[in-house]
């Protein structure tokens, strides 16, 4: 019988010891690999704004597209609600998506004001100004995130000097169905984007994403995704509202007068 509680008691031991050794190891490599990680995801971003902002970035390894982006982007922090310029953050340092989940950072959305689905607001967003050859702003580049079908979708789109005309338009984090929502991802369809107006002649916003085959104002929509209703809806939607008084319309009222 004793020998029976000893071989228990020597496998419950090792059982424990090798948990805890593996728990070790996995928690130093975590620690020894965060530093990397963060490093990816800084430039899977900057990788991301630049194609947006019309770069070619395939091929480019990090330190070639954090060389270009130094040189052609210059981030700068907006108030949301002034649509001005602040110093209230650090633009290096800040995370939107982190202060949109922080209530002294963020305002709660009304149903009715939230057609995007984000729930919460940040107080300050990041403007990336991007400079063509001859040092002049080729377009302003946007962070925009709105609820889908499956997912919250996380984007930028550009807009040219004159923040009325769409440079450009890409997602770099969702999780719609591939071949249906997951088409947002497709070139064929960002090209839709660029040249598309944000406002009619009086001023109101009319850019949005229409059912597929429904344009009727090629101007200022653009033909939904086929099969994928709800996410062509929710992309509408994200646009509409980071693109109205609620969003960015603000800073664009001041891009315009300046």
């Amino acid at each position: 019988m004793a020998s029976g509680k000893d071989s228990v008691f020597k496998t419950l031991f090792v059982a424990v010891a090798v948990c805890l050794v593996c728990s070790i190891v996995v928690s130093f490599a975590a620690v020894q690999l965060r530093p990397q990680q963060e490093r990816n995801k800084l430039i899977d971003r900057q990788s991301n704004i630049l194609a947006v902002a019309g770069f070619e970035v395939a091929g480019l390894n990090g330190a070639d597209i954090a060389d270009l982006y130094n040189k052609r982007i210059e981030t700068r922090i907006v108030d949301l609600d002034s649509g001005e310029y602040t110093d209230a953050v650090e633009p290096a340092s800040y995370d939107q998506r982190a202060a949109s989940k922080n209530p002294e950072m963020s305002e709660a959305l009304s149903g009715d004001e939230d057609i995007a689905s984000i729930k919460r607001q940040a107080d300050y967003a990041p403007v990336y100004a991007v400079k063509a050859d001859d040092g002049s702003i080729r377009c302003y580049i946007l962070p925009i995130h709105g609820y889908g079908l499956w997912s919250t979708l996380y984007g930028f789109i550009a807009i040219e000097p004159d923040a009325q005309t769409v440079y450009g338009l890409g997602f770099y984090d969702h999780a719609e169905t591939p071949g249906l929502g997951g088409e947002v991802d497709n070139p064929k369809w960002k090209a839709q984007w660029p040249g598309k107006k944000l406002y009619n002649e009086q001023g109101e916003l009319a850019i949005e994403v229409v059912k597929s085959g429904q344009v009727k104002d090629p101007e200022h929509q653009v033909d939904g995704l086929a099969g994928a209703s709800l996410t062509t809806i929710g992309v509408s939607h994200l646009v509409r509202f980071w693109m109205s008084e609620a969003g960015f319309g603000p800073f664009l009222d001041k891009l315009k007068d300046s």
